[in-house]
């Protein structure tokens, strides 16, 4: 009953709440200390006393992967599923870092892709330090809006893999969202604004050459300018053979990867012949660089994907063999055991049958015994006939003259006929 979803808890992405985290961490979790002690019970109010009291962060460490109690508070929250009213106060709470900490990472679970942008993106400004509990046990410092990052760009975070979520230009493109204003950008226009009110003042003081200063001083001149001597330097190419123009896309195209160089390379004599310096060759080029340099980091951040993906597919490959070993260890047991008093119970039958027949075979040559020596009786010995053989042998016992010695049978002879006892020796 501790463990089941609230009955009014609605589904995200299509489950169970709580089967967003995955089955081995979720039933470490629901056989944890923590869990079972200051879980339970918790409702939505009760459970900002207890975000309150971390001091650390983390998914498991341990040899046995214990899990933190960061995970088993997340877990609750996926349990009693807040309303949205209070996780956004989780996240915009300023004197609680962990609080804050952890609405972010329920919100990226279970919000949509606009809550999780409009939401997270803000606390790229807090760079309050953060305790995280590695998987050996050990603590490493880290940041908030390190963290916030970690959770906007990476799949696996905290050991929980998280749900996919669109890009953020994808979402601009659409209209669902707004172009991102860095916090630092009201401060740069500032800056830029006092410049140009410094630059103008001193081409005041300087008299006549104050707009001839004042235009070389502008960065969207300077651009121009230098967008000139480009195109100026790309027409003397036109004269060079193919290699030095190959060596000079190449050089043209240095921050992009290798790739689209060669490709640029190849499709050199498809171009179309544009002036050079003209404003829309700029364009153009601007926009292939910015979208080479988007495809490469869209790239780097699908291989970090690949390898964190793999890396978690490991870990539950290695838990799960850990405890199907476990299992077969336990089977083992018990069919030996199970063994072992089979045959015991085997062995103490067949000694009782043993034992059984010793006693019929015993039986057996008792009765034969006793029915040899009870033989028939031999024809004339009648029983009269027997009293007077006993009488003939007790008197021959008497006199003493059957003794084996010949001496003492004839001493024994004279004494009888003198009416003297017989010799005993």
């Amino acid at each position: 009953m501790a463990n089941r979803t609230d009955p009014l808890a609605k589904n995200i992405r299509g489950t169970n709440p709580q089967n967003l985290v995955e089955k081995i961490l979720r039933t470490k979790i629901y056989q944890n200390t923590y869990w079972k002690e200051q879980c339970f019970g918790l409702t939505a109010e009760t459970l900002v006393d207890k975000a309150m009291e971390l001091d650390h962060l983390g998914g498991t460490h341990g040899g046995n992967r214990k899990p933190a109690p960061f995970m088993c508070l997340v877990m609750k929250m996926l349990q009693i599923q807040p309303d949205k009213e209070i996780v956004v106060e989780f996240i915009k709470n300023p004197e609680y870092k962990y609080v804050r900490v952890l609405g972010a990472f329920y919100l990226r679970l279970t919000g949509t892709d606009v809550d999780v942008y409009r939401y997270l993106e803000p606390l790229y400004n807090d760079y309050r330090k953060l305790r995280l509990r590695t998987n050996d046990g050990k603590f490493t410092l880290t940041h908030v809006d390190e963290f916030i990052d970690d959770l906007l760009t990476k799949d696996y975070s905290c050991d929980t893999a998280l749900p996919r979520i669109k890009k953020r230009m994808t979402l601009e493109a659409i209209g669902s969202l707004e172009p991102r204003r860095s916090a630092l950008e009201d401060d740069f226009e500032e800056e830029e604004e006092k410049d140009e009110d410094d630059q103008l003042a001193d081409g005041l003081d300087s008299g006549g050459h104050d707009k001839d200063y004042y235009r070389g001083r502008s960065p969207t001149r300077e651009r121009d300018q230098d967008r000139k001597r480009d195109g100026h330097r790309y027409s003397e190419l036109e004269a060079v053979n193919f290699n030095q123009v190959n060596i000079h896309i190449l050089h043209m195209y240095g921050d992009c990867p290798a790739t689209m160089a060669f490709q640029a390379i190849g499709g050199l004599q498809q171009l179309p012949r544009v002036k050079y310096g003209d404003p829309a060759r700029d364009r153009d080029y601007d926009r292939d660089y910015d979208r080479s340099r988007g495809r490469g980091r869209d790239r780097d951040r699908d291989r970090d994907r690949e390898r964190d993906r793999d890396r978690h597919r490991l870990r539950e490959e290695k838990d799960y063999d850990r405890e199907r070993d476990r299992d077969r260890d336990r089977e083992g047991r018990e069919r030996d055991r199970r063994d072992r008093d089979r045959g015991r119970k085997r062995s103490y039958s067949r000694s009782r049958s043993r034992s059984r027949d010793r006693k019929d075979r015993d039986d057996d040559d008792r009765r034969r015994r006793h029915r040899t020596s009870a033989s028939p009786k031999r024809r004339g010995d009648g029983p009269e006939d027997e009293p007077k053989k006993k009488k003939e042998k007790k008197a021959k016992k008497d006199d003493g003259t059957d003794h084996p010695d010949p001496e003492i049978a004839e001493q024994n002879r004279l004494r009888a006929s003198l009416g003297l006892k017989p010799l005993k020796m």
